[in-house]
């Protein structure tokens, strides 16, 4: 049988001054470290980069016998952070590659390395930071190292400051301008004629942009699922988080720009679509004066698409669950009944301290959603070590995951972010106690997850192949129940006497579950 370690990430509490002592902060059951670009190759199909639209008529193409041959210059990225980030970067590359600029998976090979920063919690800070002193090492201090993502828009002057190997630092207003910028430190014309001079170092703006297309842009998931962000931004006022302050107010995408890009995957291979935004269930609400339709609505449009077969939640808030959405949920064959919806606490006390909603209407909604949700999965995280955390609050909100039994739970240890309310409050949890309480909860989780891996161990299932995974030697894949990255994998084995087609990344295969291994299903191919 395969088996997988669990493993949690290790990371490193860093100040953009200096890097200090290494600690774990964050473990998710059955999450393996994800570092830069590895999210696909760690599920056997390696990360390729392709387009899901033809470029504009004064892209690349339409001048391909105008530029000049210095103009060729390669690009790569190292894509840190959440499937947010994610959507970002492979614009920007569609944007690099439209306007003359060759895209490579080999940052040896670049000219010029894009990182696209993380900016969530300490761990992510340090990792974006040595994703930068990695790609300048990489090329001696030759290559152009240009930073993007959250890490650039909350800390551009103190990385500038402190980060010399950081040739530019461009925040989201100005991701549109990154042609013309990567072309000036490179010294080559982004269209026939035009030669810009090197742009200022610091180009950061607005954190509330309004929403640029996303139809044009070269993926770095595989082809047959991608995230389709519906919304930007966050309004909730929680005590532990500063998004709002760098990813600006919630503002939903429009209709008409998601079905189009909805259409562009499906036409580019994608079968499934992971809807992702900082509260994904609020889509619609602040355009209801102009428009009226929601999330529920928006799902019927999306199962409606030509070659979408799973459509998943990801990232909801604990609220915003009509009536009509949950039904949507349940009824369209399409959406996976699976859920996304991190939680943070339980206890009453701590829940008030985060300004998240009280208990009684959390419990209230997940069971409402189990109840009416035949099949559901639902997923959430959890804050140990919050400030005020008592050891009573702690046993409680263990008490609470053994009752209720989510079928994927990971836990962060909390992180103090700088101009949060959280981060000044006087009763700080000390943090080896915060690692602690997070193994303890991740440490009873891992038990509940192998329950329920186990349970599934007989049903006939759809699963899709996300290919070969060479350190396992066998084809991997994911139901509906599984999320990209996050969740537990499925390990598919051939039986050839059976005369079936050949496995290959991106089939959807009906498959026997024969057994389990930790959180992981082992199962064999039926057509």
């Amino acid at each position: 049988p395969h088996r997988r370690r669990a493993t949690a990430p290790t990371s490193a509490t860093m100040t953009l001054a200096r890097v200090m002592t290494t600690h774990t902060t964050h473990t998710d059951v059955a999450r393996a470290p994800v570092r830069g670009n590895s999210r696909a190759s760690r599920r056997g199909a390696r990360a390729s980069v392709r387009s899901i639209a033809q470029p504009p008529p004064n892209s690349r193409d339409a001048n391909a016998t105008d530029a000049p041959p210095q103009a060729r210059k390669k690009v790569s990225m190292v894509s840190l952070g959440c499937p947010k980030n994610t959507v970002d970067g492979e614009v920007m590359l569609g944007d690099l590659y439209a306007n003359g600029f060759d895209v490579t998976e080999e940052h040896e090979e670049a000219d010029a390395i894009i990182v696209n920063s993380c900016g969530f919690v300490e761990d992510a800070k340090n990792e974006s930071v040595e994703a930068i002193l990695e790609a300048s090492k990489l090329s001696g201090g030759t290559k152009k190292i240009i930073v993007t993502g959250c890490l650039a828009q909350r800390y551009a002057n103190d990385l500038a400051n402190e980060l010399p190997e950081a040739d530019v630092i461009i925040g989201f207003e100005n991701y549109a301008n990154l042609p013309k910028t990567v072309g000036g430190l490179l010294g080559v014309e982004t269209s026939p004629g035009l030669l810009l001079p090197q742009q200022a170092r610091v180009q950061v703006g607005g954190a509330s942009p309004p929403f640029r297309e996303e139809v044009q842009r070269l993926r770095i998931t595989p082809r047959h699922y991608a995230y389709l962000r519906v919304a930007e931004g966050c309004d909730h006022k929680c005590t532990f988080c500063a998004i709002p302050g760098f990813r600006g107010r919630f503002r939903s995408k429009k209709w008409d720009s998601i079905i189009e890009e909805a259409k562009a995957l499906a036409d580019s291979g994608v079968k499934e679509l992971n809807l992702i935004a900082e509260d994904t269930n609020q889509w619609g609400m602040d355009l209801r004066a102009s428009d009226g339709r929601g999330l529920a609505e928006l799902l019927e449009a999306l199962a409606e698409v030509d070659g979408i077969e799973w459509i998943r939640i990801l990232y909801a808030y604990p609220s915003y669950f009509s009536d009509e959405l949950i039904k949507a949920i349940a009824d369209i064959p399409q959406v996976a009944k699976y859920i996304d919806i991190p939680l943070q606490h339980i206890t009453n006390l701590s829940l008030l301290r985060m300004n998240r909603p009280p208990r009684q209407h959390t419990e209230d909604l997940l069971y409402k959603l189990r109840d009416n949700i035949p099949g559901l999965a639902l997923r959430t995280t959890f804050i140990s070590g919050f400030p005020g955390e008592t050891e009573e609050e702690h046993e409680e909100l263990m008490q609470f995951c053994r009752d209720f039994k989510f079928q994927r739970l990971g836990a962060f240890a909390y992180s103090e972010e700088d101009g949060t309310p959280a981060a000044e409050y006087p009763d700080q949890v000390p943090e080896d106690i915060r690692a602690i309480r997070r193994d303890q909860l991740v440490s009873q989780q891992q038990e509940i997850s192998e329950d329920f891996a186990m349970s599934r161990v007989g049903q006939e299932l759809d699963v899709l192949i996300d290919g070969w995974d060479e350190d396992m030697q066998s084809y991997v894949g994911r139901t509906t129940l599984e999320a990209p990255d996050i969740d537990p994998i499925v390990f598919i084995t051939e039986d050839k006497s059976k005369g079936l087609p050949p496995l290959e990344a991106g089939q959807m295969r009906k498959c026997s579950i024969v057994g389990s291994s930790l959180f992981d299903l082992e199962a064999v191919p039926l057509l």
